[in-house]
């Protein structure tokens, strides 16, 4: 037996009988031999994270838009934590981790710079709209790699595309990344809106912090352990009531002090103007992309899709420095 082989069945010994296991994916959409050390999930992990989009997410604003503390979250700090969070419920549920890291280390590689604004400013430009999860599995498929993708298999796509609130992953392991997504951005960013003095433990309803904590580190292990209790040896990963509510109520609450502050988001309309006319301008002038976009189009792909490929692939002051390049009158620099 190869060293992949032993894993895999490894993997059907000990997983739950409701767990992915790696020699029962439906595989790939380009068939491809196997390695004979890692399983087809751990392929796609280490694909995901070599790619450029993967990196690039250092530099994509996750709530605070250019935040200048070192210690405020990235797009890719909130992916680090997702998959962490993720593998942590996982194994305790006796899942296939690999998968769980391949799609929460995924979910997001589609996003835009400017986090939610960015992706609000394409979705009203763009004829055939712009949806980040969407866009994640476009990442994924063709744009990675120079056109070719990252020839990922189903079940790390059907995860990516259905990590959103309204997703319906098919397996259990997206499932837990679909919650994770949500258990995550609540946790740091609450973390991070008490960090710039936007809210504090006191606008937390009693209510909440008797049932999940007084803290952000008591909250976010409190639904960890409530997922665990409540989804082990089950079909699908469930909360207990109580806790499902506070926590729906928990993220309400953020969206009132937090995703809506006017502190938070007093840049975030120049940062929606600056893309509009920079999609507007590059769909008038798609010679000035990046070869790779230009080659996209010549394959027959629809311009105003690619513009958005090129544009919500830009790290934040990236879209800053092509704005400043484009319409921003520059010094005449001859003595």
């Amino acid at each position: 037996m190869t060293i992949r082989e032993i894993f895999e069945e490894k993997e059907y010994k000990e997983l739950s009988a409701y767990a992915s296991h790696s020699r029962e994916s439906k595989g790939r959409e380009r068939p491809e031999a196997e390695c004979d050390i890692r399983t087809v999930y751990q392929r796609d992990r280490d694909r995901i994270l070599h790619s450029k989009a993967f990196r690039r997410l250092k530099d994509k604003t996750q709530v605070f838009l250019a935040p200048q503390g070192d210690h405020y979250r990235t797009r890719l700090t909130h992916t680090l934590e997702v998959s962490q969070t993720a593998r942590t419920i996982a194994k305790a549920l006796e899942l296939n981790e690999d998968l769980v890291e391949a799609i929460a280390l995924g979910h997001d590689l589609g996003h835009t710079p400017f986090g939610h604004a960015g992706e609000a400013a394409l979705d009203a430009v763009c004829p055939e709209g712009f949806a980040h999860y969407r866009q994640s599995v476009r990442v994924v498929e063709l744009l990675e790699k120079e056109g070719k993708g990252l020839n990922l298999t189903w079940e790390v796509r059907d995860g990516i595309l259905n990590h959103r609130t309204a997703g319906k992953p098919n397996t259990l392991e997206g499932q837990v990344v679909r919650l994770c997504d949500k258990i995550s951005y609540i946790h740091h960013d609450m973390d991070d809106a008490e960090r710039a003095g936007i809210i504090s433990e006191d606008n937390i309803p009693i209510t909440i912090r008797v049932v999940l904590g007084g803290s952000t580190r008591e909250r976010l292990n409190s639904l960890i352990h409530d997922i665990v209790i409540n989804s082990y040896g089950k079909d699908r990963i469930m909360m207990s009531p109580d806790k499902e509510d506070a926590m729906k109520t928990l993220r309400s609450l953020m969206f009132t002090y937090v995703y809506r502050s006017p502190v938070a988001k007093k840049e975030e309309e120049k940062a929606k103007r600056m893309l509009t006319e920079l999609y507007l301008y590059y769909r008038e002038h798609p010679l000035s992309m990046s070869g790779e976009y230009r080659n996209l189009i010549m394959q027959g792909e629809p311009l105003e899709r690619v513009v958005c490929d090129y544009i919500s692939g830009m790290s934040d002051q990236y879209s800053i420095d092509k704005f400043q390049e484009i319409f921003v009158p520059h010094g005449w620099d001859v003595e």
